[in-house]
């Protein structure tokens, strides 16, 4: 079933909450521990002095406010190992949760409504899915098995969609997904539309899931244009 919280989202106060904190830290070592992802600490949301919401990198054009890497080499910060982890978050507990793509996984993102459809169509198809995050940009990114960016455009044309003219991303290497419970803008937080299990810790390879993604996508273009 897809998640509720993935078409109705609760309002989050700015800033990271003290009993927020401990979440991150416990989800941060969570990921590592039980699925041997990397995690990396990434910024936060904070308060300016009048009040309103800033990133803590205080770039007043941060594209991605309290949810991106702190510094250039944040590639090799990142680690799979909950205890090093631990350290991370106990001198930064405030970190946002990022997930360095290209390792352990590779992602797919679309825009949240054609995440839906195309969600619901594999459900009913039964085939097999991985982990999906919705986040508060409203883009849903559907994990799948690393060293796929190369390949994504190629598999496309031959489905018969140009890659310039869907609105899907793959992250992979030297890219990373925000977690949850992480805080992103004014939006609210990162949540699992389908959450990791023991069920799904085997990733489908991307051509599992393009047909759908690429056809929600499209349609999802074209009523864009009809409008």
């Amino acid at each position: 079933m897809v998640t509720a919280g993935v078409v109705q989202r609760v309002e989050d106060t700015i800033g990271v909450p003290r009993q927020l904190t401990g979440q991150l830290l416990d989800s941060a070592v969570r990921y590592a521990e039980e699925r041997h992802w990397d995690v990396l600490p990434g910024s936060w949301l904070e308060r300016d002095e009048g009040g309103a919401p800033r990133c803590s990198c205080a770039s007043a054009a941060c594209p991605a406010p309290g949810a991106h890497p702190t510094r250039p080499d944040w590639a090799t910060e990142a680690s799979g190992s909950a205890a090093a982890v631990r350290a991370l978050w106990q001198r930064r507990p405030r970190s946002s949760v990022l997930l360095p793509t290209g390792r352990t996984f590779d992602a797919i993102e679309v825009p949240e409504s054609a995440g839906i459809h195309a969600l619901a169509r594999l459900e009913r198809l039964e085939l097999p899915l991985g982990p999906v995050l919705s986040t508060p940009a409203r883009r849903m990114a559907f994990f799948v098995l690393p060293g796929v960016t190369a390949k994504v455009p190629e598999l496309l044309r031959r489905l018969g969609w140009p890659p310039e003219s869907l609105d899907l991303v793959v992250r992979g290497e030297g890219d990373w997904l925000a977690a949850p419970p992480t805080r992103m803008g004014t939006g609210g937080s990162v949540q699992w539309a389908r959450e990791p299990t023991a069920l799904n810790r085997w990733l489908p390879d991307a051509e599992v899931l393009l047909s759908p993604l690429a056809y929600a996508c499209g349609r999802e273009a074209a009523a864009a244009r009809a409008r």
